[in-house]
């Protein structure tokens, strides 16, 4: 039975402030708009919040949520309630309040910080957790400065549950994922190693929801390995051009979205914020359409594009480097350090290289499982392994290919169909600016093809004939869509992924 050494420090987001703040106390951590925190700041502040957390009564093991829009005291209270053996939900303020409302149900929440906005959106809301919810402000400022100093502190395991965010549910009931703080900080390092823009010297632009676990994660790593984050409260295509324009961003995470966001700006406005001073771009989210990476690698510069594979649960599985980025298409590259990946059959059988199976990862950057949803962790763990659901490939070279979501795969006539392979050469048609094929019951075939089309801006509405000729020798006939619907916009969460489920039910309406 392996036991701790005798001297031994847990690496948790609260340590890894205070180390920050020892070796550089008055450099800037975070930085949003005319409004600056150092580290020595930050950690008064999140040492004060921790303090206040104790003596209203919170004990470890108890959950605390934010519910609030990207904001400098996020950051606090990520390291201040865990520091007292708080979990923190991190709930996305954009939902209505009745899902939010069950989300803080869900945790049990006892205590909940929230801004103005989302407190507006929950008053008079009864709550069955009964909890104190703590606006941004001068009523959160009193709570901090208030605080006693404890007579002593709780003792940390790195395996403690730092942060509790919700799935997005793009294919059911959003679930509260358990993140302990030792999977979050290894993260970091590997992010410092492998992307080369997290570091003492670097600053990290953060503009994604922090409530996500990528868009807390990456900001996390630049704070624990001794960088700046400076924040901005929502993606804008313009603005962010123009910040990366400025300089002294060394990287940034960016989904899909942002990238069509970008490139539907006028060509003349765009042109001018071409190849900006940068590190690494890291995409994620959701998958990066060729198509759109031959037009991303040119306007942003060779090297630098990261396309990264994972998800909450898994952290990062697997990063395709920025030298791959144009030459092999519709991959997510190899694993990450520290990171072991197999891809099985049914039976749990390993795949023959190019074989279509699930893939599974081991690493210590997994969850710790689902909160209050031991059927669903059960599903996801198995041996030490995890999985969400998605389907892969990998070559002989070793490189790993996402082929679709486990639960998007269309069976058609007895055959496997992916969706994504069909968007992936529909988004190469000129009339298409964004697409998604999803499964339909068929009384024939068991179920049959959608395409949901957004056209080009100024362009011809495409038809199912014009794209049976496009798709006609670029992937099999029983692969083409036969049926269409044309869409102002695809449904999506507020991370950039595809609501498949909504598409499906409108098909079938």
């Amino acid at each position: 039975m392996s036991m701790l050494p005798p001297a031994f420090a847990p690496m948790t987001f609260g340590s890894a402030l205070r180390a920050a703040a020892g070796r550089w106390p008055d450099k800037v951590a975070i930085r949003m708009g005319a409004q600056e925190l150092t580290y020595a700041r930050l950690v008064a502040r999140a040492s004060a919040l921790r303090n206040a957390a104790l003596a209203m009564g919170l004990a470890p093991g108890e959950k605390a949520a934010i519910v609030a829009r990207n904001c400098t005291e996020y950051f606090e209270v990520a390291a201040g309630l865990p520091d007292a053996g708080v979990a923190l939900a991190t709930i996305n303020a954009r939902l209505a309040p009745a899902e939010i409302a069950a989300a803080l149900e869900d945790c049990g929440a006892r205590l909940v910080i929230v801004d103005a906005p989302s407190a507006a959106a929950l008053a008079g809301m009864e709550l069955a957790c009964n909890p104190k919810i703590l606006t941004l402000g001068p009523a959160y400022e009193a709570f901090l400065a208030d605080a006693p100093a404890p007579a002593a502190l709780p003792d940390i395991a790195e395996w403690d549950v730092w942060t509790i965010p919700y799935t997005s549910g793009t294919t059911g009931k959003p679930k509260g994922v358990l993140l302990p703080h030792r999977s979050r900080m290894v993260l970091a390092l590997i992010c410092a190693a492998e992307f080369g823009c997290f570091g003492p010297d670097d600053c990290f632009l953060a503009m994604t929801p922090l409530n996500h676990g990528g868009g807390l994660g990456l900001a996390a790593a630049a704070l624990a390995t001794g960088g700046t984050v400076e924040v901005m409260d929502r993606f804008d295509p313009l603005a962010v051009l123009e910040r990366l324009h400025r300089g002294g961003i060394s990287g940034l995470f960016m989904v899909p979205t942002h990238f069509q966001m970008i490139f539907a700006l006028p060509e003349a406005e765009r042109a001018r914020f071409a190849r900006p001073p940068l590190k690494a771009i890291l995409s994620n989210a959701a998958p990066l359409p060729q198509a759109m990476k031959a037009r991303i690698v040119p306007f942003f510069g060779e090297g630098i594009l990261h396309e990264l594979y994972s998800s909450t649960e898994t952290g990062l599985v697997c990063n395709l480097r920025p030298q791959f980025q144009l030459t092999r298409e519709r991959c997510v590259g190899t694993p990450f350090p520290f990171t072991e990946v197999k891809i099985c059959r049914e039976d749990g059988e390993p795949c023959e290289p190019d074989e279509v199976g699930e893939i599974w990862t081991k690493s210590p950057l997994l969850f710790n499982g689902y909160w209050q949803r031991p059927d669903q962790t059960a599903l996801a763990i198995r041996d030490g392994w995890v999985s969400v659901g998605d389907m892969a490939r990998r070559d002989a070279d070793g490189f790993i290919y996402i082929v679709d979501r486990k639960k998007d795969m269309v069976i058609s006539g007895g055959v496997n169909i992916y969706p994504r392979e069909i968007e992936e050469v529909l988004l190469h048609h000129p009339a298409i600016a964004d697409i998604a094929v999803v499964g339909v019951p068929d009384e024939r075939w068991g179920e049959a093809l959608h395409a949901f089309v957004v056209a080009a801006p100024g362009g011809p509405q495409p038809d199912v004939g014009e794209i049976a000729a496009f798709c006609a020798g670029r992937i099999a006939d029983f692969k083409i869509p036969r049926r269409l619907s044309l869409l102002e916009s695809l449904p999506r969460n507020s991370n950039g992924k595809v609501l498949k489920a909504d598409l499906r039910a409108l098909a079938t309406a």
